[in-house]
């Protein structure tokens, strides 16, 4: 596998399945959020899929990775141009051109760009922050991908509402303090939330990470999944985080 880098890029291992990421400290670099995401939706072969607000194409990688013999459908929808780039270059080098699609693009004109309901499986890792909350000194590409600057968490849901099939899945990765807008806007859209893991970064910390899928039409009833735990007392990850990273283990089994 040939990877072209730029300057300032760097190649990473993602250790699944001899999977490589191209990455650079110049632009907002996949973070765990991502990979559990990518382990938790729930992805069946021959799907297809879109994954909104790509960055570097790392979502669509690891499910991929999780498709056996590589019979899922993936797009990945990107609106910053060098990240949709980045994301391209990651498919072409590790040879999944027949598996991913990378598309330059706005979340909020994704209807116009695919047609509705024409995925089975949404997912998104959006933009956690509203617009002038935070640190204002970021670069732009990172304020892009922590703060709600070209896509507010209603435009995202709008967009995986009406890009999802009847009875399919949307999946967003987010945090706990916005859980109540994330149901809000899911039941607002005939999104019904079936399944949620709150994610802990030690035994005795609240919840810093929420999962939440939902099924288009589905009938009201949350299954709340077993916390996760990230990192044990002396800050070491736990066995099931080192395993998801690994590409082994499954959420909300």
């Amino acid at each position: 596998m040939t990877f072209e880098l730029r300057e300032g890029e760097r190649l990473d291992d993602l250790q699944v399945r001899d999977l490589r990421i191209i990455q650079s400290k110049e632009v907002f670099s996949f973070s765990l959020d991502a990979v559990l995401l990518a382990r938790y939706a729930t992805l069946r072969n021959k799907d297809r899929v879109i994954d909104l607000g790509t960055g570097n194409g790392v979502i669509p990688l690891l499910l991929a990775a999780r498709s056996a013999e590589n019979r899922a459908e993936i797009v990945g929808l990107e609106i910053q141009e060098r990240l949709a780039d980045m994301a391209r270059r990651n498919v072409q080098g590790n040879g999944l051109e027949g598996v991913i699609n990378i598309v330059h693009g706005d979340t909020r004109e994704a209807l116009q760009t695919f047609g509705s309901e024409s995925f089975d499986l949404v997912v998104c890792n959006p933009p956690y922050r509203p617009a002038g909350v935070g640190d204002q000194s970021l670069n732009e590409h990172v304020k892009i991908a922590k703060h709600e600057i070209t896509c507010t968490l209603d435009q995202a849901m709008d967009a995986a509402a009406g890009l999802v099939r009847y009875e399919g899945k949307v999946a967003f990765v987010h945090r706990p303090d916005r859980l109540a807008d994330i149901f809000t806007a899911m039941r607002a859209r005939k999104l019904e939330p079936k399944r949620m893991l709150l994610v802990h970064p030690r035994p005795d910390k609240r919840p810093n990470i929420v999962l939440v899928e939902a099924i288009k039409g589905g009938r009201p009833e949350l299954r709340i999944d077993p916390p996760l735990i990230v990192h044990n007392e002396d800050g070491s990850y736990t066995p099931a985080i080192l395993e998801l990273y690994a590409g082994r283990g499954e959420l909300g089994t």
